[in-house]
């Protein structure tokens, strides 16, 4: 998904959470600039996704019209799609690499990184029989979680003899 599209749906999210919330609150809850936060609003206000009202002096109610809800509803849809199809980009790529791990023998490995993508890897050892240990240990393979692949390193005792491709 575009990331000022994931944009659009947080700050729609989180003004649908709490309309009376500062662009200096969404900007922390975003990890981004209030600047940033300023312009995706005045865009999503030309839109016609969101109006705003002035409370006070400095204060502002941010408010979601029916066309920002709709486009809301759309932007939830292809968000999870997205998920969707990454998880399961990330089930079959841990499928493969085990696929590779116990062909050479092993039913365990040690297993680098933390994450959504090592924590889908570690589910797909459970469902495999495969032990992931705490910390490299001789002959175990080691796996690296890297975005939406998995790479596999042999152990240093087997990088001489032959094993399935990696």
């Amino acid at each position: 998904m575009d990331t000022q599209l994931e944009q659009d749906l947080r700050i729609l999210e989180e003004i649908e959470r709490d309309p009376d919330i500062t662009q200096a609150d969404l900007a922390a809850r975003m990890n981004v600039a209030v600047g940033s936060v300023n312009w995706y609003i005045k865009r999503l206000i030309n839109k016609g996704y969101v109006k705003v009202r002035q409370m006070q002096r400095r204060k502002l109610k941010y408010f979601i019209t029916p066309q920002g809800l709709a486009v809301k509803a759309h932007l939830t849809t292809q968000y999870m799609r997205a998920s969707l199809r990454t998880y399961r980009e990330l089930r079959q790529e841990a499928r493969e690499t085990l696929e590779r791990v116990q062909a050479a023998g092993h039913q365990s490995l040690h297993l680098e990184e933390d994450g959504e993508a090592a924590e889908i890897f570690r589910l797909t050892c459970l469902e495999q029989g495969v032990r992931v240990v705490a910390a490299p240990a001789d002959g175990v393979p080691t796996v690296q979680a890297q975005g939406a692949r998995y790479m596999l390193r042999w152990a240093e005792s087997e990088k001489n003899q032959e094993r399935p491709e990696s």
